[in-house]
């Protein structure tokens, strides 16, 4: 079952619920970041995210998604991370961090002890603030410290393509 063939009012049953709802999700159109952090063995590591969004100006707060059975979660909500929005031309990066078998090859630069991504759209270095349990993820709040911004367009996630 897909929302095309939902009528307004109709529920979906809850044997179709889970592959139903990704589908729904996919139809709010999301920027793509990649959270970038540093390993205790000192290597530059990232993820693709889509769950990114500023939570306070007053403090300087942004929140992640953070998929509990991500490698990443061994590491974050421990450390200083980085938020890198991507640009349109910086989609081979979002497969790459998403996992996604790529030879994009990750130039980093770093802002204090935080590796970064070499041009991206924007950029925000963060410490952990807080972190919340919430079902198969955690949200992860980070303090912004310093950050930047390019000119070019922005790469936007819609029904599981990146344009």
């Amino acid at each position: 079952m897909d929302s095309s063939s939902l009528r307004e009012g109709e529920v979906i049953a809850s044997s179709e619920f889970a592959g139903s709802l990704p589908r729904c999700l996919g139809h709010f159109a999301t920027g793509v970041a990649v959270v970038t952090y540093e390993t205790a063995a000192f290597e530059p590591r990232g993820l693709t995210v889509n769950s990114f969004t500023s939570v306070s100006l007053d403090p300087p707060l942004v929140l992640i998604c953070l998929n509990k059975r991500a490698r990443a979660i061994e590491h974050l909500p421990r450390v200083p991370f980085a938020v890198n929005v991507l640009g349109a031309d910086q989609r081979h990066l979002a497969w790459h961090f998403a996992g996604k078998a790529s030879d994009a090859r990750p130039i980093w630069r770093r802002v204090g002890d935080v590796p970064l991504l070499e041009q991206s759209l924007a950029w925000m270095t963060c410490l952990p603030w807080s972190n919340h349990e919430a079902g198969d993820h955690v949200i992860l709040i980070g303090h912004v410290q310093e950050f930047g911004v390019g000119q070019q367009d922005p790469l936007c996630f819609y029904r599981g393509t990146a344009t």
